[in-house]
C-alpha cells in the first residue's frame, strides 16, 4: 500500500509518517502541490493521499483537481484542515475530488476511522 502526504509542516509530515508506516504504509512526501504531483509521478497511484488545505503556490484544490485527472479516481483523498472548514469550502473540496477531511489535532484513530469509511483497507 502507498500512500502521499502533502503537507507544509515537516513536523506534521513526519507525525503522519509515522502513523501509516505503522499501518504498512509505504509514505512518500511532500511541501506543495506541484511537488507531490512530480512525486505522484515518480511513484505512480498511491492508494491514500493526505493534503494540507492550506498549500502554498498551487492550492490543494488545484492539486487535488489534477491528481484526480493524472491517477486513478479510486485513491482516497483525505484533506487536512486547522479549522473546521465552512460548508462551501467544504463544497469546493468535494467537487475538486476530495473523499473526506480531518481537522487537525487529529488522533490516528480518527485518520483509521477515515480510512475505513472511504473504503481503504490496510494490514
Amino acid at each position: 500500500m502507498k500512500a502521499l502526504v502533502v503537507e507544509t509542516s515537516s513536523t506534521m509530515r513526519a507525525v503522519l509518517r509515522r502513523i501509516l508506516s505503522m499501518r504498512g504504509f509505504e509514505v512518500s512526501e511532500a511541501d506543495n502541490g506541484q511537488q507531490a504531483l512530480e512525486v505522484l509521478r515518480g511513484m505512480g497511484a498511491a492508494d491514500v493521499v493526505l493534503v494540507d488545505w492550506t498549500l502554498a503556490g498551487m492550492n490543494s484544490l488545484e492539486f487535488i483537481t489534477c491528481l484526480r485527472h493524472e491517477t486513478a479516481h479510486d485513491t482516497t483523498v483525505l484533506m487536512l484542515a486547522e479549522r473546521e472548514p465552512g460548508i462551501r469550502e467544504l463544497h469546493r473540496a468535494l467537487i475538486a475530488g476530495a473523499d473526506d477531511y480531518l481537522t487537525k489535532p487529529f488522533t490516528s484513530l480518527q485518520i483509521d476511522e477515515k480510512m475505513t469509511r472511504a473504503g481503504l483497507t490496510w494490514q
